[in-house]
C-alpha cells in the first residue's frame, strides 16, 4: 500500500493552466502506480486551462464549485459530483466562470 497524506502532497506545474494550483495525489512522481495518476486541482475564479488536447483520456470530477468544460461540440458547466470523460485527442478548455473557488479531481492513465 502507498499512502499519500495531505501534508505530504506537493504542487506541480500544469502546462497551459492559469489561476490554479495542481497537486498530484497518486502516480507520476507521487507514488509508483502502474497505469494511472490522480490529481487535485484548485481553480480560482477566472482560472482555467487553455484549449489543448492530450493523447490520453482523462476523467474530471468536480468536488466543489463550478467548472465549465468547452469542447468543439459542447459547453457544459459541472458542479459538485458531476464528472466528464475527455477522450484521447479531444480538444478542450476548462474555466472557472463562477465567483467561488472550484476543486476538481483529475484521473488519467499514465
Amino acid at each position: 500500500m502507498h499512502v499519500k497524506k495531505r501534508e505530504d502532497v506537493q504542487p506541480y506545474v500544469a502546462p497551459k493552466h492559469h489561476g490554479m494550483t495542481a497537486f498530484r495525489l497518486q502516480g507520476q512522481e507521487a507514488t509508483p502506480t502502474q497505469g494511472m495518476w490522480v490529481g487535485y486541482s484548485i481553480f480560482l475564479p477566472g482560472g482555467g486551462a487553455e484549449t489543448s488536447a492530450s493523447p490520453i483520456e482523462k476523467v474530471y470530477v468536480v468536488l466543489e464549485g463550478e467548472i465549465t468544460v468547452v469542447t468543439r461540440d459542447r459547453t457544459v458547466t459541472l458542479t459538485a459530483m458531476d464528472s466528464c470523460l475527455i477522450e484521447a485527442n479531444e480538444e478542450r478548455s476548462v474555466e472557472n466562470r463562477g465567483k467561488d473557488v472550484a476543486k476538481m479531481l483529475v484521473i488519467s492513465p499514465k
